[in-house]
């Protein structure tokens, strides 16, 4: 087996959309997922290797750490794409909300990547850690305050990575705004939305899937963030 691309939050929309480019284009693929949704038994037939995990705590990280290490012995990449859209307006308990969007978006990548440095060393032709980060990294969100800071420290985190990893190991982020829309999306929100970019339009997947093939491609690139924003930041 070549060498995977291992990739968090696989098993639906924009990481599903990034895990079946990546088994077209030849590579084998590692993903994780919460939970079990139809497309996890397509991708087996197509020669994925999913893995369940809910990174609740220390431990299930470790678990999976160990998991992937047992499938493989070298990486080719890791994209970080597992996510949580929560906010305050949802929960009362905000010290859990900061907590747990701490957890997921800076403290699970961080110990990934300590925790697999060594099968990346491995590859023989270079490797690269992608992190999916947000458009709300450079501005901040007054409605997700939590999710916006635990994205922002992602952000830091590629680029300490960067140093510490260099030469061999390339790290990147990806930082997009509107990629597509959820089913549930009002008419009214669609609209709104859509001003918010000097675009105005909903990009699809294909717009992250092209970000990430540049990073892969690339002998050069490394600490620095990708906008997949159209334009927002001139709005």
């Amino acid at each position: 087996m070549n060498s995977p691309i291992l990739i968090t939050g696989g098993a639906q929309r924009i990481g599903l959309a990034i895990v079946e480019h990546l088994l077209t284009a030849g590579f084998t693929v590692i993903l994780s997922y919460r939970t079990h949704h139809p497309a996890i038994t397509e991708l087996a037939t197509k020669g994925a290797i999913s893995l369940h995990a809910d990174f609740t705590d220390n431990e299930s990280v470790t678990n999976f750490i160990a998991e992937v290490r047992r499938h493989c012995s070298s990486l080719r990449a890791i994209i970080h794409n597992a996510s949580s859209w929560d906010c305050e307006a949802n929960r009362e308990d905000l010290a859990t909300l900061f907590d747990d969007m701490m957890r997921i978006h800076a403290k699970v990548p961080y110990l990934i990547n300590h925790g697999l440095l060594d099968y990346l060393a491995r590859c023989d032709e270079g490797a690269d850690i992608i992190h999916i980060t947000d458009y709300v990294v450079e501005t901040g969100s007054p409605k997700h305050l939590a999710y916006a800071a635990s994205k922002a420290a992602l952000d830091n985190l590629t680029r300490s990575f960067a140093v510490k990893c260099a030469p061999h190991i390339k790290v990147n982020a990806i930082a997009p705004s509107l990629i597509i829309f959820n089913q549930h999306d009002s008419d009214e929100y669609k609209a709104k939305t859509l001003q918010k970019s000097l675009m105005g339009i909903e990009p699809g997947c294909e717009e992250v899937i092209r970000s990430i093939e540049l990073l892969l491609n690339s002998r050069y690139i490394t600490g620095r963030s990708i906008p997949v924003d159209g334009g927002r930041h001139l709005k």
